[in-house]
């Protein structure tokens, strides 16, 4: 399993009337950490794209067990247990800094030719930095 670590302030744009972190911006913050997990494998999304393939988001839960509120610092803990095939599936934790498991969720994203508009396979770079930790 691959597991990797974001830190994310809360800013008040993030928050609703209540002061607590509004439920959409969880999706933010998991994009966050996935892109930074990808590129602490040394795999750029940007490259990924300019190389022709796209990763959009197929599927989306998320499951809110505390708020998250403005000023607090999260740590988004950003889980890869499977090898990636022609998709990929992401899952996520949101811990405030007390360590109170505040959200979890997953997300699944699918590899697109961006000329084709046809799902493809994983890049092999991707599988290859991803194999120490998922033998």
């Amino acid at each position: 399993m691959y597991i990797h670590e974001e830190r994310i302030r809360v800013c008040y744009a993030d928050t609703d009337q209540m002061g607590y972190v509004y439920y959409g911006n969880y999706a933010r913050y998991y994009e966050i950490g996935r892109v930074e997990s990808l590129r602490s494998l040394g795999f750029s999304y940007k490259k990924l794209e300019d190389s022709g393939v796209m990763l959009p988001v197929y599927e989306h839960s998320s499951r809110y067990h505390q708020p998250a509120k403005y000023d607090d610092l999260l740590t988004v803990k950003v889980l890869i247990k499977t090898m990636p095939t022609v998709r990929m599936l992401f899952s996520y934790e949101i811990y405030n800094e007390e360590g109170t498991l505040l959200n979890t969720g997953e997300t699944t994203l699918v590899f697109i030719d961006k000329h084709s508009n046809k799902i493809t396979k994983a890049p092999t770079d991707l599988v290859q930095k991803l194999r120490p930790y998922l033998q």
